[in-house]
C-alpha cells in the first residue's frame, strides 16, 4: 500500500475537474468505431481505476456540479466565473463554456458509472466542491481523500474526527500531490493550528482568476501567506485594519480598506459548503463488480474502450 492507501478509505472525485483534464490529457483522435470522440471517457474511466488501485477505497463518489456557478455566489460576486458563461439561462443554470466534443461525453461517462454500480453525488444549487466539502465535514468513519485538480479543496484538509487528504492533481495523475494539514501550512505558509480555513482565507486575498475573483489589489500569494501568518487569521487581520493598528504597515491597511466590500462578499463564496443536503445514485459502497457487467461490455464495445473497461473491472476487484 501507498501512504494514501490505508484500510477503511471513501474516495471522492471531483468529476468535472477530473474529466476537463482527461479531455485535454488525451488527443480527440482517440475515437469510437463510429467515429466519435472518446478521449475524455477513455482517461476518465483509466483515472479512476487508477486511482481505485492506489487507494483502495471501500468506498466512492464521484462529486457532480448540479449548479457550476451557484446563485448564492453570483449575487455575492457578480464576477464570479462570469468569464465561463457560454449562455445565460433564466430556467436553470447558465451553460458552460466547453469544448464541443467534451459535452457528449460526460453522457458517456456517467453511464460507464452506471454499469460499474459506482455512486454519484450532488446538491441541488451547488458545486461539486460544496459536495465534497459536506461529505469530508460529516464523516465520521473513514478517512477520506478527496482527487481533484482544484486548489482551492485543500480547505478541506483535516486530522479529526477523521483524516481528509487532498489528491491534488492539478499536473496530472502521474504528479499528483497528496495534502493533509501539514502539507498545506508548509507549502502555502499558513498557520498550522487552521490550514485548511487558512487557504481559504489566503485564496480570498490572493484573488484567483479561473474563478473571476479578483483578491485585493496589491496582494499576491506570499503576501497574503505573510499577512494570514503575521495575524492568524484573516478576522484578525481586519480588525488590525480597522482599528488603525500600527504594526499592520499603513499602505496595507489602505489596500485592505479599498477592498473591503470584495473581501466581506467573498469570503463565504471562497468557503465550501458543508452542510449541503446531498442527492445520491446510490450507496457509494464500492462493489467488486461491476453491478451490470452486460451493460458495462456493450458500452466499452460501442465506444471502443474495451481495455479501459477491463482495467476498471480488475481494479474493482483488486481494491476490495
Amino acid at each position: 500500500m501507498t501512504d494514501d492507501s490505508v484500510p477503511g478509505t471513501v474516495l471522492l472525485l471531483d468529476a468535472a475537474s477530473l474529466w476537463f483534464r482527461a479531455f485535454h490529457a488525451l488527443p480527440e483522435s482517440i475515437t469510437a468505431p463510429d467515429g466519435r470522440p472518446v478521449n475524455a471517457v477513455r482517461g476518465f474511466v483509466d483515472m479512476v481505476a487508477s486511482l481505485i488501485t492506489r487507494t483502495q477505497p471501500t468506498r466512492l463518489a464521484v462529486c457532480l456540479d448540479l449548479d457550476w456557478r451557484p446563485t448564492f455566489r453570483v449575487d455575492l460576486v457578480p464576477s464570479y466565473k462570469a468569464h465561463r458563461v457560454l449562455e445565460e439561462s433564466a430556467a436553470g443554470p447558465d451553460a458552460e463554456e466547453a469544448p464541443d466534443a467534451l459535452g457528449p461525453q460526460v453522457n458517456l461517462i456517467l453511464e460507464f458509472l452506471t454499469a460499474a454500480g459506482i455512486a454519484t453525488a450532488g446538491a441541488e444549487g451547488l458545486e461539486a466542491d460544496d459536495v465534497l466539502g459536506t461529505l469530508a465535514a460529516t464523516e465520521r468513519r473513514d478517512r477520506v481523500v478527496v482527487v481533484s485538480g482544484d486548489r482551492d479543496l485543500l480547505q478541506v484538509v483535516a486530522d479529526e474526527p477523521v483524516p481528509v487528504r487532498v489528491l491534488y492533481a492539478g499536473r496530472g495523475l502521474a504528479k499528483a500531490e497528496l495534502f493533509g494539514p501539514a502539507e498545506v501550512a508548509e507549502k502555502y505558509g499558513v498557520p498550522t493550528d487552521r490550514p485548511g480555513p487558512a487557504y481559504a482565507e489566503l485564496a480570498l486575498l490572493r484573488g484567483d482568476s479561473s474563478d473571476g475573483l479578483p483578491g485585493v489589489k496589491g496582494v499576491g500569494e506570499k503576501t497574503a501567506s505573510s499577512l494570514i501568518t503575521r495575524w492568524g487569521s484573516l478576522e484578525a487581520l481586519l480588525a488590525a485594519a480597522d482599528s488603525g493598528d500600527t504594526d499592520l504597515a499603513a499602505g496595507m491597511r489602505a489596500k485592505l480598506a479599498a477592498a473591503r466590500e470584495y473581501i466581506d462578499a467573498a469570503l463565504p463564496v471562497v468557503r465550501v459548503v458543508t452542510d449541503a443536503d446531498i442527492l445520491w445514485s446510490k450507496s457509494d459502497d464500492l462493489p467488486t463488480e461491476p453491478v451490470d457487467s452486460g451493460r458495462l461490455d456493450a458500452l466499452a464495445a460501442e465506444l471502443g474502450l474495451e481495455n479501459s473497461a477491463e482495467r476498471l473491472r480488475k481494479a474493482m476487484a483488486r481494491g476490495r
